[in-house]
C-alpha cells in the first residue's frame, strides 16, 4: 500500500462521459519526500510536505524570522533525505498492510519524491482527515439525540434526562451518551474513488466527501 500526503482545497463537480454530474473533493498533493525507510519488523515509509522555517545563520544584520523554528533533531533528521528544511508535516505510510494480499511490496529509498502519479482514475482509497472541531455540545448535536417534546409545558427539550435511576443501578453506566467535545477527532473515509488526475497542478480529485475543513491535512493510501 502506497499513499501521500495532500491539503483539502474544497468540493466542486465534475461530469463523466455519460453527462452525469459527479461532486468530487479536490486535494492538493505536492511532491513528498520519503524521509524513513523502515524495514524492521514490518515495512513502512515516512512522507514529508511542506518545509518548516529554520533559523538562519547570524551573520551580518540578517535576523532570525520570528515564531516556532525547527528543532537541531528535526534539520538533522531531514538532512538524511537530502533536505535542507524539515517538512512542515509528517505522515507514516506502512507498505505491507494487507499481509499475503500483495505480495509485491514496493520499494522505496531515502530521499525518493513521491507525487499523484502513483494514483490512477478508478483507482479505490481511503482518505485519513481530522474532523472539523464543534467544541463542546449537548448530546442532540452530539449523539443525534431525539430530545424532550415541543408542547405541554415541557422545559427540557434538548437535554439529556435520566442518566441512571437512583435504585438500580445506583450509578451512571461506562460509556453513557453526555455532552462534551464534539469533533477533532481522526476520521478515515474508506472505499472512494479517484475520478481525476492533474499531475501538472498536483490535484487529486476523489469522489463525495472527505473529512476536515479547507487547507486540512489529509492522508490519502490505496486500498487494496
Amino acid at each position: 500500500m502506497i499513499g501521500i500526503i495532500g491539503r483539502k482545497l474544497g468540493m466542486t463537480q465534475l461530469f463523466n462521459e455519460a453527462g452525469q454530474q459527479i461532486p468530487v473533493t479536490v486535494v492538493e498533493a505536492t511532491p513528498n519526500t520519503v524521509t524513513k525507510v523502515t524495514t524492521a519488523g514490518f515495512q513502512a515509509i515516512e512522507l514529508g510536505m511542506g518545509a518548516q522555517r529554520v533559523a538562519r545563520p547570524s551573520k551580518g544584520k540578517e535576523r532570525t524570522p520570528r515564531g516556532r523554528r525547527a528543532s537541531q533533531a528535526e534539520i538533522g533528521h531531514a538532512k538524511k533525505a537530502g533536505l535542507d528544511a524539515p517538512p512542515a508535516v509528517l505522515r507514516s505510510v506502512r507498505l505491507d498492510d494487507a499481509p499475503g494480499k500483495d505480495p509485491e511490496v514496493p520499494s522505496f529509498t531515502l530521499g525518493q519524491k513521491v507525487t499523484v502519479e502513483i494514483f490512477a482514475p478508478g483507482d479505490q482509497i481511503k482518505v485519513t482527515g481530522t474532523s472539523k472541531g464543534r467544541g463542546f455540545q449537548g448530546i442532540v448535536k452530539r449523539h443525534k439525540a431525539g430530545g424532550g417534546p415541543n408542547t405541554h409545558g415541557n422545559t427540557k427539550h434538548r437535554r439529556p434526562g435520566s442518566i441512571g435511576p437512583g435504585t438500580d443501578p445506583s450509578r451512571v453506566i461506562k460509556g453513557k451518551r453526555m455532552p462534551g467535545h464534539y469533533g477533532a477527532a481522526q476520521h478515515t473515509q474508506t472505499h472512494l474513488r479517484v475520478e481525476k488526475i492533474d499531475a501538472a497542478r498536483n490535484l487529486i480529485y476523489i469522489r463525495g466527501s472527505v473529512a476536515g475543513p479547507k487547507s486540512g491535512i489529509v492522508l490519502i493510501r490505496k486500498q487494496g
